[in-house]
């Protein structure tokens, strides 16, 4: 008997085999040439290759060929540096950490500023959602990791941008439908044109599914649209919508290592009995103006304003909900959030020198009513948490860029940020005193890089800086010590980053990309008790990340064309700190040396694709390697490496006026039985989020042109 892992190899071996001859039969197709990639992260659009910044790009047919467009996990695996876990879960969105930052949350995206079309997704505290972005209506994403990304606030971890696609040249319809395994759907209709100084572009969408694992069963809605208006020399006006309800979104929540070996796609414990779940509704909107006033003068404006309305039912016993200090087991929230920034941009000098200046401000603000009641099993109960919370942000920046000779090149920042927080206690009980209070956190964060380039296609280049974390609302919430209030003891997390790279085009079918990274990050915020539904955190004294990101692409003869994103990460604790875990409370020592959790130590991605141009086929093969994720600071267990591979394939048909694509994908081939995700520090030891088994998806799309 052949192994089944042998077959799988064959049969890959065998279409790739295939690929190639039929290639050469039908002759030598045009090699592509790569183009030169634009990117406006460093606020100032710049040709990528030229920036001392590491930096990436997915464009267009990267997010949307073969893929149902649903999540981040989709495209983000193509960038060094950046982790993408996917949970399986939409009641918790994905978990995205950058070069170590961010892998601590349980829930949302935090340490990363999300950004779509310039309106900030992230919220004041650092908390950002990335279910939010509309991926079936996108034109690119840019991923920018390093000291850089201080010039936006309080995320150390860097940046992610996704920018809408303008509206096509003609009215255009199209629409699209997507199926798969656990009866999962995808229905899309798109709609967008010019009609003279109007551009404009909508996408609406709803997608369904069971779900991989018992109880995690998903709907969502959601919809997109920008509006451009050209008004010549009075600038261009961008107006940006988006809107996405996601009504009882069950989730299965995490397993322990006995109940992933029993029953892998299992509800967790009590998911079930106490029917855990998150509805969400959001709606928000933003404007921009860009105002050229001269050949060297350009004014960029922005305003922006929205609201977010979650209730969630959480799996605590009621034993432990009934206690004098807790929060009960439903969230209910009620957040408004807006914001405006203003940045003035001048050019001056000569053509050969070019020096650019860049100066703004942000302000964002986000009001919140928080409400917790009791959770008897599934149902509303009685009032357990009542207060409102406020969060604003303050930003002044300067960024300069100069270029002194034709080889050099130099960019330079500076940003102030200040991050208020608020709270009115309206719940006061015996055993439950006033929680009411306030802190603040102020950083200056400077940042300098220079680009010196080697050759023409060969560009060196050095950074270095300092970043600033903030807590975010959860993290401040209680205090290790069980007291009330704020937990004010918590200080923000700062970081000194250096790096340097190589950014080189070999010829014009291939780029390589190369960054070496050391982070020394002191006050990491790390979690200091987790028990009884109520996490609180503390500043461990200092932690570094050493690593090494790689990145290369390229096309060749025949119409093949492949990728690999490598990444090396050594995030480590450098001194030790004490935790506390479990019921009864038992203290532990994290020893120096432990590795940051929710971190592979090495993960790699690849991709190897052929293109038929006569026919419109082209067929793909995808494998990505993460190494071993630590669970918890103590290291005690961790989630097993793996290596997962997915094909796919599709057809394009082009006509004068209309476009028809179809496409097919086989996610996890061989079947590995693998973790997609942790749940770092989870207190009662149920850390893991399984992935699916062999699956599939199959889609087509159409659009016609008017």
């Amino acid at each position: 008997m052949i192994p089944l892992r042998a077959c799988h190899a064959a049969w890959l071996s065998a279409l790739v085999g295939a690929a190639g001859a039929s290639a050469y039969a039908q002759g030598t197709q045009p090699i592509p040439v790569l183009p030169e990639v634009s990117v406006s992260a460093t606020r100032v659009e710049r040709e990528s290759r030229e920036l001392p910044v590491s930096i990436d790009t997915i464009g267009q047919r990267e997010i949307r060929e073969d893929n149902p467009q649903v999540n981040l996990s989709e495209a983000l695996n193509r960038v060094p540096g950046v982790s993408v876990l996917n949970r399986n879960n939409y009641a918790q969105d994905l978990q995205i950490s950058t070069r170590g930052f961010g892998s601590r949350s349980t829930f949302g995206v935090r340490g990363i500023r999300l950004i779509a079309d310039g309106i900030p997704a992230s919220m004041p505290d650092g908390q950002g959602q990335a279910a939010t972005f509309s991926l079936g209506s996108a034109e690119r994403i840019e991923v920018m990791r390093g000291p850089f990304s201080s010039l936006y606030g309080n995320s150390a971890g860097g940046v992610i941008q996704i920018f809408t696609a303008d509206g096509p040249p003609r009215p255009t319809v199209s629409g699209s439908f997507v199926a798969g395994s656990y009866d999962t759907w995808k229905l899309g209709a798109q709609f967008g044109g010019t009609s003279g100084q109007l551009n404009y572009l909508g996408d609406l969408s709803r997608f369904k599914s069971d779900g991989y694992r018992d109880h995690s069963a998903v709907q969502r809605d959601q919809f997109n649209a920008k509006l451009k208006i050209d008004a010549g020399n009075r600038g261009t006006v961008t107006l940006v919508m988006n809107a996405l309800d996601q009504p009882e979104t069950q989730d299965p929540l995490g397993l322990t290592a006995v109940q992933v070996a029993e029953n892998r796609t299992q509800a967790g414990t009590n998911a079930v009995a106490f029917n855990t779940r998150k509805s969400i509704a959001q709606g928000q909107f933003g404007l921009a103006w860009d105002l050229p006033l001269s050949g060297r003068d350009r004014i960029e404006a922005r305003a922006y304003g929205g609201d977010r309305q979650v209730t969630q039912h959480l799996a605590i016993p009621l034993a432990v909900q009934n206690g004098p200090t807790h929060s009960g087991g439903v969230v209910d929230l009620d957040r408004g959030y807006g914001g405006a920034g203003l940045r003035w941009t001048h050019t001056a000098g000569p053509a050969d020198t070019p020096l650019t200046i860049s100066a703004g401000l942000d302000y964002e603000r986000m009001a919140e009513r928080r409400q917790g009641f009791i959770n008897d099993f599934g149902l509303t109960g009685a009032l357990k948490r009542d207060e409102d919370d406020i969060v604003e942000s303050n930003g002044l920046y300067l960024q300069g860029e100069w270029r002194p000779a034709e080889r050099w090149s130099l960019l330079a920042g500076l940003r102030h940020t200040r991050v208020s927080f608020e709270s009115t206690d309206y719940f006061i009980a015996p055993g439950n005193g006033n929680d009411s209070g306030s802190v603040d956190y102020a950083r200056t964060t400077p940042t300098a890089g220079v680009t010196y380039r080697l050759s023409p296609s060969v560009n060196a280049y050095a950074n270095i800086g300092k970043g600033f974390e903030t807590p975010t609302f959860a993290e401040l919430a209680y205090r290790p010590t069980g007291g009330t209030g704020l937990n004010f003891a918590l200080r923000p997390a700062l970081s000194l980053h250096r790096e340097i790279g190589i950014k080189s085009k070999l010829g014009e079918t291939m780029r390589l990309n190369l960054a070496v990274f050391r982070i020394d990050v002191t006050d990491e915020i790390v979690v200091a008790t987790n028990a009884g539904g109520r996490s609180s955190f503390k500043n461990a004294s200092k932690t570094k990340r050493d690593g090494v990101e790689l990145a290369w692409e390229g096309y060749f003869p025949h119409g093949f064309e492949a990728g690999l994103a490598y990444t090396l990460l050594d995030a480590r604790f450098t001194q030790p700190f004490t935790t506390v875990v479990g019921a009864p409370a038992v203290p532990v020592t994290v020893n120096a040396g432990s590795r940051l959790p929710g971190v592979p130590a090495n993960s790699l991605y690849g991709e190897l694709v052929w293109r038929h141009a006569a026919s419109g086929f082209h067929a793909g093969a995808e494998f990505r390697h993460n190494s071993k994720i630590y669970v918890n600071d103590r290291n005690s267990e961790w989630a097993d490496a793996y290596t997962v591979w997915n094909l796919r394939a599709g057809f394009e048909q082009r006509g004068r006026n209309w476009r028809v694509t179809e496409f097919v994908r086989v996610n996890n081939l061989s079947d590995k039985e693998y973790i997609g995700s942790v749940i770092v520090g989870e207190a009662n030891g149920r850390y893991y989020e399984p992935a699916p088994g062999r699956n599939w998806l199959a889609g087509v799309s159409a659009s016609y042109s008017f």
